[in-house]
């Protein structure tokens, strides 16, 4: 199991709740997260103890928010595609993905890593700039990230193309909606889009055309 999937089961993403995190609302309002957990933490300086609850609020809204908003009407944009992406990307372990995705999400977490050294630094100790600089690469780390999740899963989504790996080839097939581009258009159908529920067939590269 991946760490993300870890990450994701300890805060109980299930299906449904993937699918809701998948409206551009709940992607876009997430990254008030971090300023308003900074300024919760900093107001301990004014509030003193009192501040834990400001700091339990914004916890809460890591919780609440991809839950908070119903699932979109359409994917058929970049803040869906990165929420359908970064479910690719947890679940590749069972379903590799192609070799040109497998150094850069890590690479990137990696700037979010450094930046959030940074950044809770300057929130220990009231330093500005740390926190800035921290919350800075954070964000361009996590943007970056996501923009290259839109990339994998529309590689991953291609009906055209075939993804690699060794010498198997997965062939994305029975996918019954309307649109690659809408996975959530048909409300009747149970059938979602990699990474919730698709049907592979498994090929020999000897067998492929």
């Amino acid at each position: 199991m991946t760490l993300e999937r870890k990450v994701a089961r300890a805060f109980a993403m299930s299906d449904e709740v993937w699918a809701r995190h998948a409206s551009p609302w709940s992607v876009w309002t997430r990254f008030t997260l971090l300023p308003l957990l900074i300024s919760a933490i900093w107001s301990r300086v004014w509030i003193g103890w009192w501040a834990v609850l400001p700091t339990a609020a914004a916890i809460f809204w890591t919780w609440l928010n991809p839950r908070l908003f119903p699932r979109p009407r359409s994917t058929d944009n970049w803040a869906s595609k990165a929420v359908l992406g970064e479910r690719v990307w947890l679940n590749r372990d069972k379903i590799a993905v192609p070799r040109h995705h497998r150094v850069a999400p890590h690479v990137l977490n990696s700037i979010c890593l450094l930046g959030l050294i940074f950044l809770v630094w300057g929130v220990i100790v009231l330093a500005i700039w740390p926190t800035l600089l921290g919350a800075a690469l954070v964000y361009l780390g996590k943007l970056w990230f996501l923009d290259r999740m839109v990339w994998l899963y529309e590689d991953m989504m291609d009906p055209d193309a075939h993804i690699r790996v060794g010498c198997i080839e997965w062939v994305q097939l029975d996918v019954e909606f309307g649109s690659i581009a809408d996975p959530f258009r048909s409300p009747a159908s149970e059938v979602i889009l990699l990474p919730w529920k698709s049907s592979f067939r498994r090929r020999s590269k000897s067998t492929l055309k």
